[in-house]
């Protein structure tokens, strides 16, 4: 495997693709998946709802893949067509390319999976590097977003330096150490015994991407004029949602909040907080 590899080796790119692949075998309602061009490479897609329902995207977090919806595309489904997308540079079946967090790549990137997709307008659903990436594309773009959710987003305020010294001396340690950084993202609640154990061999045989965050100017955040949906736990590792939504009411004109008590940074199967925001 060569040195640009995202991997740390074929081996291991090989066990997190056939959890991939177990878990798209098992996509608990009727879909599609396909591969679209892009600028920034080819992005892989799963498709799921009726075609003539409202398009709704749904954006991963960092070091994870479409697989994270696994649990509420159900619920989603029933109302909008959803498409969940791989995020190119992650552990997916997206390209490995990395655009830089500081220029237009991500944007770009999106533009060029909604017009893959013939959509004009859709509602972008984003979980922490996800949120991030729908904030890069809702800032630069308003014009193309109905509404948007936050789930624990990148790019508000910076993570927590306590986190970022935990995961830099737990990744020297191992399949120990990648399980123990899980058990800080996910915090307290619920997860699927196998959604952990995918997430550990994610953790273990991907190369996480390390670099500066790019922090959203209060400029960029103030063209944020759609209907914006903020969901945090009060528990969560890796930023500080005490300063986050402080900093979106101000700026956000049409923000709704959602603090969930005990809950971590993995902000997932909340579905059902989410669905009558996107409906109303």
């Amino acid at each position: 495997m060569n040195a640009e590899s995202i991997y740390k080796s074929p081996a291991g790119k090989n066990q997190i693709m056939t959890l991939y692949e177990a878990i798209l075998r098992r996509w608990p309602v009727p879909c599609e998946t396909f591969t679209l061009p892009t600028r920034h490479g080819e992005t892989f897609v799963i498709a799921s709802g009726e075609r003539s329902a409202s398009p709704l995207v749904l954006l991963h977090g960092a070091a994870a893949n479409a697989a994270t919806w696994v649990g509420d595309v159900v619920e989603y489904s029933q109302h909008f067509r959803t498409y969940a997308v791989d995020l190119p540079g992650e552990p997916g079946k997206s390209a490995e390319n990395r655009p830089a967090w500081d220029g237009p790549g991500f944007a770009e990137w999106l533009e060029d999976v909604l017009d893959g997709l013939k959509i004009q307008k859709a509602a972008l659903l984003g979980l922490s590097q996800g949120g991030w990436t729908a904030l890069r594309f809702a800032t630069t773009r308003p014009e193309r977003v109905t509404r948007l959710v936050l789930l624990a987003p990148g790019g508000v305020m910076p993570t927590r330096p306590s986190f970022i010294l935990k995961a830099v001396i737990l990744s020297m340690a191992g399949r120990w150490g990648a399980e123990r950084i899980n058990r800080i993202v996910i915090g307290n609640q619920p997860i699927h015994p196998e959604a952990v154990k995918f997430m550990d061999a994610i953790m273990t045989h991907f190369k996480a991407r390390i670099g500066n965050e790019y922090l959203f100017s209060d400029d960029e955040l103030k063209r944020l004029n759609m209907p914006t949906l903020l969901i945090g736990g009060t528990h969560d590792a890796l930023f500080p949602i005490e300063s986050v939504i402080p900093r979106l009411q101000k700026l956000v004109p049409q923000v709704k909040v959602i603090l969930i008590p005990d809950m971590g940074h993995a902000l997932v199967n909340l579905a059902g907080q989410i669905i009558p925001f996107l409906t109303a």
